[in-house]
Formats: C-alpha cells, structure tokens, sequence
C-alpha cells in the first residue's frame, strides 16, 4: 500500500499542463512535490497565494512564506501574494481546475466531512467549504481507514458535511476509486493490494468491473 507521498505523487499524474489547482491542508500539500517537469501549473491556496513550489529544504524556510495550513513553503518566479478577498474570488469565481482535498469520511454519494469531528480539537473549516461548493473537480486524497481499523468511504458520513455529492475521484493507500451515481468504481489498486482488500476497508458500495489493473507511479 501507499505512503502519504505515494498518494500525493499519484494525484500529481491527474494534473494537466495550464491548471490552476487548489492545495487543501494535509496529504494535498505534498502534490507540488511530484508534479511533472514538462507541464506549467499553478498551485494555488486560500490564505492568498498564487504560485506556490514544493516545499523548502531545511534551512532554507521563509516564516513569512505559508501556506493554508501554516506550513513554510517556496514559491515559484512570478507568484503572487493577495487578500482573502481575492484569493475567495478566485475560488468562488471557479478559476480553479482542480481542487485537491483531504478528508476524514467520503459517502458513496460523493459527499465530504473532512472539517469537524465532535469533541475532538480540530482546526476548523478553513476554506473546504468555499471549495466545494464552487469546484466542479474535486480530488479526495485521504487513507483509506481510520486509526481503529474502520473505513473511511462509507454508505453515509457520520460527521458533519462540509459538501454534498461534490467529489469526483479519491486516492487512497490502497486504491483510485471514481464517484459515480451507483457508488465507488474502483480503477486502479495500490502495488501490492488485492482487490479483496479494497472490498473489505470499503464500507460504501463498491463497484469492480473486470480487471483492476495496478496503479504506476
């Protein structure tokens, strides 16, 4: 199965030269890291960047340079800097191709909690529900159980929603599923996984058509 890196590193391969794409807090964060050589995208992120790179060796951060989830970045030639405002009315105004994502539960439906978990200190919302309300494109990245062992791709999310039938496809430490009207179809599964074991971490439904071939990174 897949690390956090191999997850981010297989979304990258669903970037397309002259995107504008949208990093969540989390996994996302790691997709500049792996995104090809040969094509131009910007990264950009809701506390008011535009033009964001891969992270900063060691050493060699700027504390005046973040990103959404407070981590020190780097940024490209000809990145920009710009208010909430702005940077809302980018997202809201969908100039954004891609939105990457992390979550804590996905329905077979395509709805998304990934903002509260009751009694627990979480950082809050931030600008997830902003993002999926005005994203058509929204690529979940996220492990595929929890930390007891439970699914996270359920029937129906028991947390609150941040979003309602908004996701489109979600990588996963074991597999690439895509969200359809009949729930989960499963397209690729990690190296080293068998469908069976994507059957039995899956809650929702889960659709498998022929062979599943195994996903290149």
């Amino acid at each position: 199965m897949l690390d956090k890196s191999g997850i981010a590193k297989r979304i990258a391969k669903e970037i397309k030269d002259g995107y504008y794409v949208n990093l969540g807090i989390g996994i996302p964060t790691l997709v500049a890291n792996f995104v090809r050589d040969d094509i131009s995208v910007e990264f950009q992120s809701e506390n008011g960047v535009l033009g964001m790179g891969p992270f900063p060796f060691e050493g060699e951060e700027d504390a005046d340079i973040i990103n959404a989830g407070k981590q020190t970045i780097t940024t490209l030639p000809g990145a920009s800097f710009f208010d909430s405002a702005t940077s809302f009315g980018m997202i809201r105004g969908q100039h954004v191709h891609l939105t990457i994502l992390g979550a804590m539960e996905v329905a077979e439906n395509g709805d998304i909690a990934n903002w509260k978990i009751p009694g627990k200190m979480v950082k809050g919302m931030g600008g997830a529900m902003d993002l999926v309300a005005s994203a058509e494109n929204i690529i979940v990245a996220m492990m595929h159980t929890n930390r007891d062992g439970d699914s996270k791709l359920l029937k129906k999310c028991t947390l609150p929603l941040t979003g309602v039938g908004c996701v489109t496809k979600i990588v996963t430490n074991l597999a690439v599923l895509e969200v359809t009207e009949q729930g989960f179809k499963l397209l690729e599964r990690a190296p080293g996984v068998s469908v069976e074991e994507i059957e039995n971490a899956t809650e929702g439904r889960l659709i498998v058509e022929g062979e599943v071939p195994e996903m290149s990174i």
